[in-house]
């Protein structure tokens, strides 16, 4: 065929509109390799693909939720233990239960509740039904851990700054498992986690801002000692969730 020849036929075709791309180094589109389809080409890692096959390998399943939310909740109510045995304080919705169980002597596991109460409306709002649910759970279940924990352990005194850096440091891990098996402590937790996921902001940033309020507010409760080292848990917590709790670095999903 000649030149011009070749030439008028792929005008006529470029009437019925752009012709197939070819495939990739000249394979056939048989051979094409296959995004959705990972695990024929040697990579079978969902967390490298996120393909339509694949992602629901990272969906967690009803034992892993419960076993993540009792070890978060569990984890988070004994390092705030640590705390309330410290005479120290936290930020959060925690933070104020115990700042005010200090200034009333009501219980923590009661004014924890009642605290997390406004917030479960956010929740519903923002997060749904299922989460707001198991927000409930775990705030009542830290509330139950919070009166356990005593009855455990007999501590006649600890340390101030081994209890709050310590306490902190487990509070941190424990809201680290909760938010990735869809739970949070309630409160700020929830208003942290909205802002991320709307605003772009960092949870474990835009908790500690509030931590950081609260933590001065409890100078008119507790010495400026303890307030310096509640202060320097609280940088400790959010630091946790700030350098862990990160959109994509956790491919597992509730």
């Amino acid at each position: 065929m000649s030149r011009a020849a070749s030439s008028e036929r792929n005008a006529v075709g470029s009437d019925d509109g752009p012709a197939p791309e070819s495939s990739p180094a000249g394979l056939p589109d048989a051979a094409t390799p296959d995004a959705a389809a990972p695990a024929r080409h040697g990579i079978d890692d969902p967390a490298l693909t996120g393909s339509v096959e694949t992602v629901d390998v990272n969906k967690h399943t009803l034992a892993e939720n419960v076993m993540g939310v009792v070890t978060g909740v569990f984890l988070a109510s004994f390092g705030l233990f640590l705390l309330k045995t410290s005479g120290a304080v936290s930020g959060g919705t925690a933070g104020l239960a115990l700042l005010t169980s200090y200034a009333t002597g009501w219980t923590f596991g009661v004014l924890f509740v009642l605290v997390n109460v406004p917030f479960f409306a956010l929740a519903v709002w923002k997060k749904g039904w299922p989460f707001t649910l198991r927000t409930i759970l775990t705030v009542v279940m830290l509330s139950a851990f919070s009166y356990l924990h005593p009855l455990m352990f007999d501590i006649d005194g600890i340390n101030p700054i081994y209890g709050t850096l310590a306490g902190n440091l487990l509070v941190g891990v424990g809201l680290l498992i909760l938010f990735r098996h869809g739970a949070s402590l309630g409160g700020i937790n929830i208003l942290a986690l909205v802002l991320q996921e709307r605003a772009g902001l960092r949870a474990g940033y835009v908790q500690m801002g509030f931590d950081v309020v609260i933590v001065l507010t409890s100078l008119t409760v507790v010495s400026p000692w303890i307030v310096l080292l509640s202060a320097l848990g609280a940088v400790v917590l959010n630091l946790v969730l700030a350098m862990n709790h990160k959109a994509g670095r956790y491919v597992g999903h509730t």
